[in-house]
């Protein structure tokens, strides 16, 4: 790689892990950033060097250009390596990576400004002759009625799920667009949305490209990602099942006319909603980025993309071309994430006091936390992803299913029992679900709940029950776990993700985790009912609103926006 002898990873988590095993097998080193809430967290631990950026909010530390730009010339960085999310689409931070005189590695900040505005996007899409939903940038009713009901307001900038709210009626507008807008503001540092038809049904395909400076795009085949929750995918499977030779065909040639109408350099993602039924697709938007599930297509093509992205930043070109790009096999992959589930995915931070991998044929392990670190309440609730490989869809299935039951965490609850029951699902074995099938069809019931999602070390002393924006969910109080506790460095309100509200059941509304309050929707003297929402608080980039369970007048107002609550703090005061 001519030039660049380090790497500067300006992330954290699992894929500055992953980014800086592809260093270390090039022969680089790597750097590692980090806020004060990480500074002994794995990607730390991983790296030939790291370097303090600013306390724990990401606004302070990872989405701070100078900061990281001042890491970087004090290591002496040839190349800044964005990673996903953060700062990964931020055309401003490309620019100001390549102004200092770095490689940055992705695509030019021209094509991350035009592909990262979504309706700018739109309107490549719609030049290239990719059909696209209906959409607009008109936030009024007007704007509304125009795009028709159901519709979504979404994130203009970022991805990933971010910034999403589905809206059926003119009535939930202006909280939609409030609330899609606070998100995005949260994730991305861009709080801009805009208005897209809901397709009702469909499944989320996307197509993995690469691309060198010296002309060659290629495509390395579709994955499927139609498993989600809040828009954010939960499974990932390559390649997509259904497709007829011809609709992928299709998917992969639009994909490839977009990328090359912009000059693309770099890994890639081209994203679109498909009606198997119909044989219709449409463009949804385009990562201009490294992508969470890029591990299931390097499994079934064998292309290490970190790497070959590390290459093309670094001048070389693509050491194959499109006839040479052979999918194998199959590949699932389900992201791992500090979340309850059985309690609305309740994101759960705290501290990890053991973890056992799977192992075997076919099986990898993409974590970014080891036993021992902390989960935290500043960050996406994600720590790890695990992979299965099989000679086909059924196999790589079973194995995936084998591995999650293998896979132990303990100290916080986990996504990986939930994903194991989905795997099983008649519609998933059949390949017959849609991005809507977690809210609709697999919604988790706390009486269900698995004894292997039980946390460990702790007897539940009572169960609370909390009204939330899906209804009312049981939260099991435990007491603390006698090994948790001591935990060198356990944070004392932090120990147990499980510790929840200490209000008997029927109380006034408490805080269900360590959390910011994100509003306050009450005031003293009013009369509120159950079911009415008294705040919204955000833990790990999610929203969640809090609803009385009783009915009463509001005496005393206890939190404020912008304050941080700790799990089980009382919200209001009431009068019955």
């Amino acid at each position: 790689m001519v030039g660049v002898r380090t790497v500067l990873v300006a992330n954290r988590g699992e894929i500055a892990v992953r980014i800086m095993r592809a260093c270390r097998e090039l022969g680089l080193r790597s750097v590692a950033v980090y806020s004060d809430a990480d500074a002994a967290a794995l990607h730390v631990r991983a790296a030939d060097e790291a370097h303090r950026i600013g306390p724990a909010p990401a606004r302070e530390s990872y989405l701070d250009i100078d900061a990281v730009l001042r890491a970087a010339k004090a290591s002496g960085a040839d190349a800044v390596h964005p990673g996903y999310g953060l700062l990964s689409e931020d055309a401003g931070f490309a620019e100001a990576v390549i102004g200092a005189g770095l490689v940055f590695v992705g695509p030019s900040p021209q094509v991350i400004a035009t592909m990262g505005d979504k309706v700018a996007a739109r309107a490549i899409a719609m030049t290239c002759g990719v059909p696209v939903p209906a959409g607009s940038s008109d936030l009024t009713a007007a704007g509304a009625a125009s795009v028709g009901y159901p519709l979504v307001v979404k994130a203009s900038f970022g991805g990933g799920g971010r910034g999403m709210r589905v809206v059926t009626s003119a009535g939930g507008l202006d909280e939609a667009l409030a609330a899609a807008g606070r998100e995005a503001m949260a994730s991305f540092g861009r709080g801009e949305v805009h208005l897209e038809r809901y397709l009702e049904r469909p499944r989320h395909v996307e197509v993995q490209i690469l691309g060198d400076a010296h002309g060659t795009i290629v495509h390395l085949g579709d994955r499927d990602c139609s498993v989600q929750r809040r828009h954010q995918k939960l499974i990932e499977e390559a390649p997509a099942a259904g497709l007829s030779p011809d609709l992928r065909r299709a998917l992969t040639d639009a994909a490839l006319t977009v990328a090359r109408r912009v000059g693309y350099v770099g890994a890639g993602t081209v994203e679109f909603l498909v009606l198997p039924a119909t044989g219709e697709f449409f463009f949804l938007e385009m990562n201009t980025r490294l992508q969470v599930e890029h591990g299931v297509t390097e499994l079934v093509t064998g292309v290490d993309i970190v790497a070959t992205q590390l290459r093309v930043a670094g001048g070389e070109p693509l050491p194959f071309g499109q006839d040479d790009v052979l999918v194998r096999g199959h590949a699932m992959e389900a992201r791992i994430a500090a979340e309850d589930p059985w309690e609305g995915f309740r994101p759960a931070p705290g501290r990890i006091t053991a973890l056992t991998l799977p192992q075997g044929p076919g099986i990898r392990n993409d974590m970014g936390v080891e036993a021992g670190d902390a989960v935290a309440a500043e960050y996406d609730s994600m720590v790890g992803k695990v992979l299965a490989l099989g000679s086909d869809r059924n196999s790589a299935r079973r194995r995936l299913v084998a591995a999650l039951g293998e896979l132990r965490v303990e100290g916080v609850p986990t996504t990986a029992p939930y994903l194991r029951t989905v795997l099983g699902s008649d519609a998933f074995v059949a390949g017959t679900h849609d991005t809507g099938s977690v809210e609709r069809d697999w919604v988790p019931d706390p009486a269900d709940r698995p004894v292997a999602a039980t946390l460990p070390g702790t007897a539940p002393v009572r169960r609370v029950r909390i009204m939330t924006d899906r209804g009312p969910v049981e939260v099991a109080v435990h007491g603390r776990s006698p090994r948790t506790a001591a935990t060198a460095g356990a944070r004392p309100d932090r120990d147990h993700a499980g510790a929840h509200s200490a209000a008997a059941a029927g109380g006034p509304p408490v805080a269900p985790m360590d959390a910011a309050v994100v509003a306050v929707r009450v005031e003293v003297g009013q009369d509120i009912e159950v079911g009415d929402v008294v705040a919204v608080l955000e833990a790990m980039k999610m929203e969640m609103e809090i609803r009385s369970e009783v009915a009463g007048t509001v005496t005393r107002v206890l939190v404020a926006p912008g304050a941080s609550v700790t799990t089980g703090s009382p919200l209001v005061e009431l009068a019955r």
